[in-house]
């Protein structure tokens, strides 16, 4: 049987350049020789990518208790049918979002409970755990001007969210520092991908 695969993800808010590290990451993955699939929470697969529509560009209200359950909905069909049996194989899955995403936006960026959205969450991934978490941490302004001008709905929440939604992510680093590892994303690509690849040595060298 084959060695469980390593399960990482990429957090931070919008503009952090976690998706660009994502395929740094892949292409380490693969030039080591290691099978990698790269994917995102929301939408993923089919299911999800409908929910992806909805909770990104539905022009109407949507209720703080809808947006929540919508983004655990698409967690549990993506962990059950596509990240479990991924990782079953032998295969690493670097997955942009996962659950600190709903504990940051909808958590304290929402002003959400906090306990309550844990609780759902683990329902959700049914007891996955990533091995590792990079957080990118950058300013909202910084954020803002990396994001571009086509904002989605959730991108025009406003300044103030986005503040809480960091400072949630930081809180959460905190709370877990063995799992998630804050990395200053104001830097140049270069020096980024530096401070990302020792962290992933260092994951592969634990085994």
């Amino acid at each position: 049987m084959s060695k469980r695969g390593y399960f990482i993800t990429f957090e931070g808010i919008d503009g952090c350049g976690k998706t660009t590290q994502l395929e740094n990451v892949r292409r380490f993955f693969e030039e080591k020789g290691q099978k990698c699939v790269t994917t995102r929470e929301p939408g993923a697969l089919k299911l999800g990518s409908q929910i992806r529509e909805i909770l990104l560009h539905y022009d109407g209200e949507v209720a703080n208790n809808c947006e929540m359950f919508l983004f655990l909905a698409d967690r549990s069909q993506h962990v059950e049918t596509f990240i479990k049996p991924m990782l079953e194989q032998g295969i690493t899955v670097l997955c942009d979002r996962h659950t600190d995403s709903t504990i940051a936006y909808q958590g304290y960026g929402r002003n959400g409970d906090i306990k309550k959205l844990e609780e759902l969450n683990n329902i959700a991934v049914n007891g996955l755990k990533p091995d590792l978490t990079l957080l990118f941490d950058v300013s909202v302004e910084t954020g803002h001007q990396r994001a571009g001008k086509d904002l989605d709905r959730l991108e025009l929440a406003g300044k103030d969210f986005f503040e809480r939604t960091r400072n949630g992510y930081l809180e959460l680093a905190k709370k877990y520092p063995e799992r998630i590892k804050v990395i200053n994303s104001e830097k140049s690509k270069e020096s980024v991908y530096n401070d990302v690849k020792s962290l992933i040595i260092d994951l592969i060298r634990k085994g």
